[in-house]
């Protein structure tokens, strides 16, 4: 009897292939394998495996029909909108993702951003390559001990970051969730107030950090009109997924200096580069970083091998699923 084959797309921890390698009843294509182009996965996979960088379109979906192998696709990390769901489900076809497994590292990466920018770390780093002995004179940051963090998104990441900047800083937290339980953090220490607006939470905070997932509703939630209800000494911190901000909006208010800085590890085109970015580039009152808040050793192994086992379990039958089911 053949082998079910497994479709891995995109770069995984060497610990995550070695799982997929270990169980003999799979035979697994990594993406260095011919076989992609010569056998395409929508009609030779029994599962594939994928992290943000590879999307899977209705289109694909729609030809797994033809063969009715596909049985499941296994996100690693949370994020799905590079995966379409619809089709997915349409097509029968099973869809997990991993929710809160990276929380950790993108909290951390939130705060070590943010912080990088209000002390300027990078550009006075840059300064200092060029041979600057006047940086330290000329620049300064602002400090972030005791101000509003506003945290748009009450999820794990936003519990984990709002604790991270509590420890860190004594920050004040201002929380907001448009449908969120109000004691959705009660029982995790946090002290904070729920905004009962996003204009409130715009309004108030000194740093307004975003954790949301890309769907219709979040698209486009921060644009020109909630620039404007920012504070000038405001920066605006996107570590979740790009689409969220009007791109054009925040560099037209950067640009005029309307609000005090952004950090920004997901855009709506990744990675930024001089050739699609020029412009952002040229502003030193923003950081970008190319969407990589989860991505430490330690947690790219993990998340990496929880996804190859979930879709290992699946397709075995069994055991339990680390993951999620969505579709």
């Amino acid at each position: 009897m053949s082998k079910e084959r497994i479709y891995v797309f995109d770069a995984f921890h060497p610990d995550a292939i070695a799982r997929l390698q270990s169980h003999p009843k799979f035979e697994i294509i990594l993406p260095s394998n011919p076989i992609h182009q010569t056998h395409p996965w929508y009609h030779h996979a029994h599962g594939v495996l994928v992290r943000a960088d590879t999307r899977l379109t209705a289109e694909e979906f729609a030809r797994t029909k033809d063969t009715k192998l596909l049985r499941a696709v296994v996100k690693q990390g949370v994020g799905v909108d590079n995966i379409d769901l619809n089709a997915a489900r349409t097509a029968g076809v099973a869809v997990y993702n991993h929710p809160g497994i990276n929380s950790e590292a993108v909290a951390e990466m939130c705060l070590a951003l943010t912080l990088s920018l209000t002390r300027m770390v990078t550009f006075l780093d840059r300064k200092t390559r060029r041979g600057d002995r006047d940086a330290r004179n000329d620049f300064v940051g602002i400090s972030l001990y005791r101000k509003t963090v506003g945290i748009i998104g009450m999820g794990n990441i936003g519990k984990l970051t709002a604790k991270k900047w509590v420890g860190a800083c004594e920050a004040n937290i201002l929380a907001y969730h448009p449908v969120a339980p109000a004691d959705i953090w009660d029982g995790d220490g946090i002290v904070h107030k729920r905004a009962q607006s996003l204009e409130e939470l715009l309004r108030e905070s000194d740093v307004v950090t975003l954790h949301l997932p890309l769907t219709e509703s979040t698209r486009g939630m921060i644009g020109t009109k909630e620039l404007d209800m920012m504070k000038g000494s405001a920066v605006l911190v996107n570590t979740s997924r790009g689409g969220i901000v009007e791109e054009k909006a925040l560099l037209q208010a950067l640009k005029e200096k309307k609000i005090w800085g952004a950090v920004l590890d997901a855009m709506e085109i990744e990675p930024a580069h001089p050739d699609t970015h020029a412009e952002w580039l040229e502003l030193d009152n923003v950081i970008i970083t190319p969407h990589v808040g989860a991505t430490t050793e330690d947690m790219h192994s993990l998340s990496g091998s929880t996804a190859a086992q979930t879709l290992l379990n699946v397709l075995d039958g069994t055991g339990e699923f680390p993951g999620r089911r969505i579709v």
